[in-house]
């Protein structure tokens, strides 16, 4: 167990003037600089997290900036391999089910010359018919929708899709220069890391402990092993689960693309909130295509690993991963989607895995001064209205 060192008291007036201040302007600089924030954040989870490498290289003597160029080299080429191969598998499996859909919608079948999509829209319009639900016309709906693709409203269609490829085009050039910046100041960082590691060594002795930057790489590489679990198992079911789906007839096709939606459920997860419910979207709209009935079988099957997710895997590995109560876990996301969107929110909780990990250091070797200690009582006599006078004491004699 490490040794309690002294403790540094932080008096009244600080804690009354100047601590308020301090939050007061944190919070009027937090949207101005808001994309300044983000880089810095950004880069300093990846600068934490790469740490523990390069110490490992420069302990065989290599010298640090070589150890920084090695551990960035192999992070960058094991990023890339993941992406590059995770495009390959989805870029195939989309284009066959791509094609699948396309025949759906497309091609005709049987005497009566229908494609499978007006075959199942027949038939569920049937199904309405004899249940009572002739109101709902879905047949002459989806027919008039069709219909208007050929018309005038393709054009407008081409317009809207011509103004999102240009935003698009901006946003990657955006997002591109923000990932250099965050690459340049992550190395700025690693190569300066031992001196930061001194500066505050000097200031905030271990205690018999370890040094705040090796608890806050312990914190950020807790994160990212919960993260690794939670991606894996989700996805996994996910995979699985369609697989199953497909082998057993409930979803045409399912099967074949079990592995693309494992995948995309796995790397979707990693988006806090948002992101278990967007997995299920690419699997929901090929049932969508492939038979309308089979979008209940894999709602379901969404619906169950949300629950499994949220009952059992989320408690037991991302809790002990964070150790944050879940109301902080809350608050950290919504702020940092309000602050950076998605990205915010990405970052949030490796942020808070590394604010918990200084919190813990500092909260023993700070102390807030009492705000009930100070001066001794002083008696002060107080006369009541309507009281009696208090006796005077006897005069002695002349």
């Amino acid at each position: 167990m490490a040794e309690r060192g002294p403790t540094i008291q932080i008096p009244r007036w600080i804690q009354l003037v100047v601590l308020p201040v301090v939050l007061v302007l944190a919070f009027l600089l937090a949207r101005p600089l808001g994309h300044v924030l983000f880089l810095f954040l950004t880069a300093s989870v990846i600068a934490f997290m790469l740490n523990p490498l390069v110490r490992d290289l420069t302990r065989i003597r290599l010298p640090r900036g070589l150890a920084v160029a090695v551990v960035y080299t192999v992070f960058v080429a094991a990023v890339a391999a993941l992406f590059v191969a995770v495009g390959v598998v989805a870029y195939d499996q989309v284009r066959n089910a791509a094609e699948r859909i396309d025949e759906y919608v497309t091609e005709e079948r049987g005497a009566a010359g229908l494609t499978g999509a007006e075959s199942d829209l027949e038939a569920l319009q049937n199904w309405l018919d004899a249940h009572g639900f002739e109101r709902l016309q879905i047949r002459e709906q989806v027919s008039e929708w069709i219909e208007s693709l050929g018309g005038g409203e393709v054009s407008g269609y081409v317009q809207d899709a011509l103004s999102f490829a240009q935003g698009a085009a901006f946003g990657a050039v955006f997002f591109l220069f923000s990932l250099i910046l965050v690459i340049v100041i992550s190395i700025y960082m690693l190569l300066d890391m031992p001196r930061l590691e001194r500066s505050i060594d000097e200031r905030f002795p271990p205690h018999g402990g370890l040094p705040l930057t090796q608890q806050i790489e312990g914190a950020l590489w807790g994160y990212v092993k919960g993260q690794a679990i939670l991606s894996t198992v989700i996805g996994a079911s996910a995979g699985v689960g369609m697989w199953l789906l497909g082998q057993m007839g409930l979803v045409e096709g399912a099967a074949e693309y079990a592995l693309l939606f494992g995948l995309w459920t796995a790397f979707i997860e990693v988006i806090p909130y948002i992101g278990p419910w967007l997995s299920a979207v690419p699997p929901a709209l090929y049932a969508l295509f492939t038979d309308p009935i089979s979008v209940i079988w894999v709602v379901a099957l969404f619906l169950f690993i949300y629950q499994v997710e949220g009952h059992v895997v989320v408690p037991n590995v991302m809790a002990s991963a964070l150790r944050l109560h879940p109301l902080l876990v809350i608050f950290g996301l919504l702020a940092g989607f309000e602050l950076y969107g998605v990205a915010g929110a990405l970052v949030a909780l490796p942020t808070m895995a590394g604010l918990r990990a200084m919190w813990g250091f500092f909260g023993a070797r700070l102390r807030l001064e009492r705000w009930d200690e100070g001066a001794p009582d002083v008696p002060v006599e107080v006369e009541l209205e309507g009281a009696p006078p208090p006796p005077r004491a006897a005069s002695g004699s002349g």
